[in-house]
């Protein structure tokens, strides 16, 4: 047989998914598949290759009118360019629109701190409960639409999105959102999670009005971008107090 290539294309980020392959990705691993099945899906449709027949040690496939043969570990050799898919998204992306409705900024800029607030609070409690109509309220706030409906595909979504953005969050303010500040303190003691969370909030908005109640309402309708710097200089101030005097 004469040697014949196929050349595809491939994404290397999830940076470079549009809506459709997102939508893709996300039904997969809705659907609980392996990496290695998910990456071998994603090949073969994104690069309209079809399998033939098996032939040999290996496949017969086809590209438009193009037919190659290639060895099971060629084949598994070319699904490492989709090894990012296995990974969390490096930084926060989302499908644009669900059922008409079109997402936040994906980073949250121009997003109000209270919206961060709520989301957030309810992220915390599809960690702790698993329970997931709380994805579904997590995006009737990420997709500004009340009553919206979501598939699994769509809550698989709005749970990459958040985590992926709170990773990116870490990165960006690490002096407040630490990881020994963050999920671990909300899921470990022994207090309720609402209580938890209640406190982590109103804990987060005096900090911000400075115990002034008539500033709450600014505070929260604030940007959530500029309410997290604050928060992270307020915190960088109480470290470099700790370490020149300790705690009180």
């Amino acid at each position: 047989m004469n040697a014949t290539i196929i050349n595809i294309k491939m994404p290397t980020s999830w940076g470079e998914l549009d809506d459709n392959q997102l939508y893709y990705v996300y039904n997969l691993l809705a659907d609980n598949l392996s990496g290695t099945q998910i990456k071998t899906y994603c090949l073969f449709l994104w690069g309209k290759l079809k399998v033939v027949c098996r032939f040999g040690e290996g496949y017969l496939i086809r590209r438009g009118k193009v037919e190659a043969y290639v060895t099971a570990a060629v084949l598994y050799n070319a699904l490492h360019a989709l090894d990012f898919i296995e990974r969390l998204p490096d930084m926060p992306v989302r499908i644009g629109k669900v059922k008409g409705h079109a997402a936040v900024d994906a980073t949250l800029q121009g997003v109000a701190f209270e919206r961060y607030l709520y989301v957030e609070n309810l992220y915390q409690g599809y960690l702790h409960s698993q329970q997931h109509t709380l994805l579904t309220q997590m995006g009737e706030f990420l997709y500004d639409s009340d009553g919206l409906v979501l598939n699994q595909a769509e809550k698989m979504n709005v749970f990459y999105w958040w985590t992926a953005l709170k990773a990116y969050f870490s990165k960006q303010f690490p002096h407040f959102l630490q990881p020994s500040r963050d999920d671990g303190d909300l899921l470990g003691s022994d207090k309720p999670l609402s209580r938890k969370l209640q406190e982590s909030m109103n804990a987060q908005i005096r900090a911000l009005t400075k115990g002034d109640i008539t500033k709450e309402r600014d505070i929260l309708n604030m940007d959530t971008w500029r309410a997290l710097t604050e928060l992270d200089a307020l915190a960088r101030e109480y470290e470099e107090i700790t370490r020149k005097y300790g705690k009180s």
